[in-house]
């Protein structure tokens, strides 16, 4: 039987142990993503024989994770698949990439179909190339960025740390005030805070962007594993052209070249985010699904 609870940071210890053995680079699969999106998306969390699991949403209406982690993987599932069943609904796995669509398939012939939607696929990069930016594809970033570096001489880069976090929920909290639509900010705020509340516990990693000494964009993020680091949030003034390619540019020069690659998270089906995350040229769209049970 599954013990689920919401995550806190005295669980990121054991959630990185099992996160240790994740057979692939998904965005969601770092402690990170799962404590500060935790109210937004109703996270829980349970321990189950090696394996961590993650549970969303509200009864009887939850979604969960593949098991993350080392021991009998087709026990684990056995065991989400119980769970659901406990609630009368039928079990629904999120974020199954080929690898896992490989594993469920060898354990569960046929008992499982599967979904996919291409908001939901992760942006990833090479590291190198996001930090050079050089060649054909990238020559529209390069000139934003020295039409930048023009405009605005007295730009400057810090990495982030408890001297300048205040600046940074600052920054977030003006940018929403500027944008006047119908969209609900208030959980990324929230999971924006909890991460910067946290920032040190979690390994949190980021950038701000300055010009005339005050921050006008910000970045962060976490590592996911020796090759891929995850960034979560972003945020620079649309209007200021070339200030989300500079602070792209120098994050990843100055705080990422020891990765291969970074995730940059899904499109969500977002028209703008996506033409942003595709002029990027990513080196692999991580196509991911859900698996639903049909036994």
């Amino acid at each position: 039987m599954l013990t689920f609870s919401k995550p806190t940071i005295e669980d990121k210890e054991w959630v990185d142990e099992c996160f240790r053995y994740v057979n692939s680079f998904n965005c969601e699969y770092t402690f990170g993503n799962l404590f500060v999106w935790s109210t937004a998306y109703r996270t829980e969390v349970a321990g189950f024989e090696g394996f961590m699991i993650c549970r969303w949403g509200k009864a009887p209406d939850y979604k969960y994770s593949l098991p993350i982690g080392k021991g009998n993987f087709k026990k684990a599932v056995e065991e989400i698949i119980a769970d659901a069943k406990s609630f009368g609904i039928k079990p629904v796995m999120y974020g199954v990439t080929e690898n896992y669509k490989k594993l469920l398939d060898e354990y569960f012939p046929n008992k499982f179909d599967y979904i996919y939607d291409e908001g939901d696929f992760d942006y990833i990069y090479s590291v190198e190339k996001m930090a050079s930016l050089s060649g054909k594809k990238y020559h529209g970033k390069r000139n934003h960025i020295t039409n930048f570096k023009k405009n605005h001489p007295d730009w400057s880069f810090e990495i982030i740390d408890s001297s300048n976090i205040h600046e940074c929920i600052e920054l977030h909290s003006n940018w929403i005030n500027t944008h006047e639509d119908d969209a609900d900010y208030s959980f990324e705020f929230e999971a924006v805070l909890t991460a910067f509340e946290n920032y040190e516990k979690l390994g949190f990693v980021g950038g701000i962007l300055k010009v005339g000494g005050k921050a006008i964009a910000y970045t962060m993020g976490e590592r996911h594993s020796d090759e891929l680091f995850v960034t979560h949030f972003e945020k620079a003034p649309p209007e200021i052209q070339g200030a989300y390619p500079i602070i792209n540019q120098e994050f990843t020069k100055n705080c990422l070249m020891d990765y291969q690659y970074v995730n940059r998270e899904e499109d969500l089906g977002i028209e703008g985010l996506r033409k942003a995350k595709q002029s990027y040229n990513p080196e692999i769209l991580l196509k991911k699904g859900a698996a639903v049970y049909n036994g």
